[in-house]
């Protein structure tokens, strides 16, 4: 095989690793060529392509991870990944972590990690490499990388998500949830909703969003059924589809420009938390995006004008 085509097959590993280090589609596809770039300029062939690769596309993720973690932490409301619609890697052996682990809520319970501790954590918990291969990957010795492992599992415990196992009743729920969203049905949208639901957006400062999370059944429910029918009336469409893993939706404006995405978590038969993403820094990998303030100013006006 060339050097391309050995590359390319290993691409969609490459960018999954990337992603789950970083949180971003953006920063991992750059950081996949960025370890093309050092791949093709290597004068030697490496004796595993694979290793090579995964342990370049890890060590520039990590730098990378340290210079955005103090972008984030001067970041304007909630931070949240940047939705991924589809995983490009597959492995039947690990469809499960793999799974798990690109959900929002694993991604945003990462973060408490050290970059070294998250890279550890992902490459042996969801992709199953070898302390030799990991220790290579981040220029620790395996005793260090056994220890940051410790450590990264401690951490992740606690707030590991629990998603329901039933992938169809997932879906099943989450249609009923969109339907009664455009129909307005807070009693319907009530229903589905746990005692505790959270909604919360991430707008980043550069979007609509709201000033803090909202909580409880009857808040989330009035609050959806209240503003979502509107938006149906100023003709945005709701496009259901999987994010990250999970039942979601993408909102398109009349122009079919990406306005926000929707992503449900749901436990125990009922929606726990809803994230919206809605700045658009975070959404043009998804396509041309729509101006979300002049949507949010043609809702009130068309809001006005019905009172």
């Amino acid at each position: 095989m060339s050097k391309v085509e050995e590359f390319e097959e290993l691409r969609p590993l490459l960018f999954s690793i990337a992603y789950r280090i970083l949180g971003s589609v953006s920063e991992a596809e750059d950081v996949v060529q960025e370890t093309w770039l050092r791949f093709d300029g290597s004068a030697t062939r490496p004796t595993s392509t694979k290793a090579f690769l995964s342990a370049a596309v890890t060590r520039i993720s990590i730098d990378v991870l340290r210079s955005a973690r103090v972008r984030r932490e001067e970041y304007v409301g909630p931070w949240f990944p940047e939705p991924l619609l589809s995983d490009p890697y597959q492995d039947p052996a690990r469809s499960v972590e793999l799974a798990d682990s690109v959900s929002m809520a694993a991604l945003l319970l990462l973060e408490r990690l050290s970059p070294l501790e998250r890279a550890v954590f992902l490459l042996r918990e969801v992709f199953a490499f070898g302390f030799d291969e990991i220790a290579e990957a981040v220029g620790r010795s395996e005793p260090a990388c056994r220890q940051l492992l410790v450590r990264a599992r401690r951490h992740m415990e606690d707030g590991r998500p629990r998603f329901a196992a039933d992938r169809r009743e997932r879906q099943e729920l989450a249609t009923r949830f969109f339907d009664a969203l455009k129909d307005g049905d807070v009693g319907g949208l009530r229903s589905l909703l746990a005692a505790d639901v959270q909604f919360v957006g991430d707008g980043g400062g550069k979007a609509p969003q709201l000033s803090k999370a909202v909580m409880g059944a009857q808040n989330v429910a009035r609050l959806l059924g209240t503003v979502f029918p509107w938006l149906i009336r100023i003709d945005v469409t709701i496009e259901s589809h999987e994010v990250n893993g999970q039942p979601g939706a993408i909102f398109r404006d009349r122009d079919g420009k990406v306005l926000q995405t929707l992503v449900l978590e749901v436990l125990d038969g009922r929606i726990q938390t809803i994230r919206a993403v809605i700045n658009p820094d975070k959404l043009g990998h998804l396509g041309p995006v729509a101006d979300a303030w002049a949507i949010h100013h043609q809702l009130k006006e068309v809001r006005r004008q019905a009172d």
